[in-house]
């Protein structure tokens, strides 16, 4: 009987910088479609349309002030910011480790450094919106999405590339 890969062990870094035992969680980007209701004539019940992606969102939290990041807001660059997600999955039936990297570029949108209170941890909250995402399961791309590009790559098919001839780009 297989069970789950469950999470072990993970890093983020931040512009190629480690941030091994600073980071306590990491909130991964939810890849989610805006899907709108039709229902045309004839319809006895509505559909949901695809209307491209919802944005994306990485969130992660600090056991104590990230200097870096402060240096990060209000980046004008929609790609500014570069982060890497890496994470040891493992089933626990005795299965070999797999590998899980979640590589995204965006910007903070909000940083939050918590309460101040002496002799007790604080947490710094940060909140960034990706404009690139891509997700390597052992070695294998499974998704890219580079928004300005209009590039969607799911499982080695692009989504977008007819799109993209047929606007001549």
């Amino acid at each position: 009987m297989a069970l789950p890969r469950k999470l072990k062990f993970f890093n983020l870094f931040h512009e190629g910088e480690s941030y091994l035992g600073q980071v306590n969680e990491v909130t991964l980007p939810k890849l989610t479609r805006k899907m709108e209701d039709w229902q045309g004539g004839g319809m006895n019940a509505p559909i949901k349309t695809d209307q491209g992606m919802e944005a994306l969102t990485l969130e992660f939290t600090c056991g104590g002030i990230m200097v870096d990041v402060f240096k990060q807001f209000g980046i004008t660059q929609h790609d500014g910011v570069k982060l890497r997600f890496a994470g040891s999955y493992q089933r626990d039936d005795g299965s070999n480790t797999s590998s899980v990297e979640v590589f995204v570029r965006g910007r903070h949108s909000s940083i939050d450094p918590g309460s101040a209170k002496q002799g007790e941890g604080s947490e710094f909250k940060v909140t960034s919106e990706l404009s690139y995402y891509k997700l390597v399961v052992d070695n294998e791309t499974l998704v890219e999405i580079d928004i300005i590009n209009m590039i969607e790559i799911v499982n080695g098919v692009d989504r977008l590339e007819e799109h993209r001839k047929t606007l001549g780009i």
